[in-house]
């Protein structure tokens, strides 16, 4: 796989100049030497699974048609944080991002399917799930109103609680200010397990624990040593609550006015994008608990079952505001009893 040197100072010069005229030109690729650029945003660090994944992404077309498209990535939120990513891809004025669930639900509120807490009993059922095109085709479509689609999809991990000081029980969390992406079912999660629900972009993260106003954040071992957040939050508690993927997102108007040939490409990227991102998981977590031990973090293994019964509760009360979850429920269940 080819690791292109991208000229960030310079990309981040161009793309203030894109935002400021977006509003006139909204949709129109700029060309570069004749070919149309396709910029794609995202919020990790170049190291991260996400980032390899998008690699794969840009070499298989630039590959196949690199006399046409120039595939530029945008780490790091340099293009804003994922809630300005979307927007920007909503408009046109960028083509892709990788987006997280929960910030997706504004948009559609189907994808409040993901932020239940305790949905997947196992990490191999989430994965069966999320590659049944029964269960995704109807949410990945969901947004074409707003302008843009899901194309594929990103292993987030399982999501736990880390914090300044130890949680191991849901009593610690008492109190406590974590922060959760910016959903209304995270609020409402955070407040069944006793806390005070923080939504914040997660590049604010760092800052607000360093400074003491947040106590903690929930997110996967990837954010104590990509992010450093383990560097202010000294607690990594394994208690399961969430897996929850990201979701590459495209503009609409950009996939339309790719020709037949072009959008199999592009979407067989897609795929070699999921399949490259998830073979670099599991080799990236072990290393990423590795490095945290040595930053100081202390990893915990609590009892899981507290946390669930504290909020098992919101399955039915989530399902039951929201009639778009209950066949996406029930197909999980289904696939359960297959498996």
């Amino acid at each position: 796989m080819k690791i292109p040197v991208k000229n960030y100072v310079k990309k981040s010069f161009l793309m203030i100049s894109l935002i400021t005229i977006s509003a006139a030109f909204t949709g129109c690729n700029f060309l570069s030497n004749s070919k149309t650029i396709v910029r794609i945003s995202h919020s990790q660090s170049e190291t991260h699974p996400d980032h390899l994944g998008l690699l794969a992404f840009e070499e298989y077309i630039e590959s196949r048609l690199g006399d046409k498209y120039d595939i530029q990535i945008f780490p790091n939120e340099l293009l804003g944080s994922s809630v300005k990513a979307i927007e920007l891809v909503q408009t046109g004025a960028i083509d892709y991002a990788v987006a997280s669930t929960g910030n997706l639900e504004t948009f559609d509120d189907i994808y409040q399917i993901f932020s239940i807490p305790y949905l997947f009993s196992s990490v191999e059922l989430y994965y069966k799930v999320m590659d049944d095109k029964n269960f995704t085709d109807n949410i990945y479509s969901s947004t074409e109103a707003a302008g843009f689609e899901s194309v594929a999809w990103l292993d987030a991990g399982t999501r736990n609680f880390y914090a300044t000081t130890p949680i191991l029980t849901p009593d610690d969390l008492k109190g406590k200010k974590i922060r959760v992406q910016q959903s209304p079912t995270n609020v409402k999660m955070m407040s069944a397990f006793g806390a005070a629900a923080a939504p914040m972009s997660f590049g604010e993260v760092y800052t607000a624990i360093q400074q003491g106003v947040i106590d903690g954040a929930e997110n996967n071992e990837l954010a104590l040593t990509n992010n450093k957040h383990g560097e202010v939050a000294k607690y990594y508690t394994y208690n399961h609550h969430q897996m929850v993927p990201d979701m590459l997102i495209a503009n609409l108007r950009f996939l339309d006015s790719l020709s037949e040939e072009e959008r199999v490409i592009f979407d067989e990227a897609a795929n070699l994008c999921t399949k490259v991102e998830r073979e670099n998981w599991d080799i990236q977590i072990q290393s990423a608990i590795d490095h945290a031990k040595k930053m100081g973090v202390e990893f915990i293994q609590t009892d899981i079952e507290p946390f669930r019964n504290k909020i098992i509760h919101l399955h039915k009360e989530i399902i039951s505001e929201n009639s778009k979850l209950e066949p996406l429920y029930k197909r999980i269940n289904e696939i359960e009893k297959e498996m």
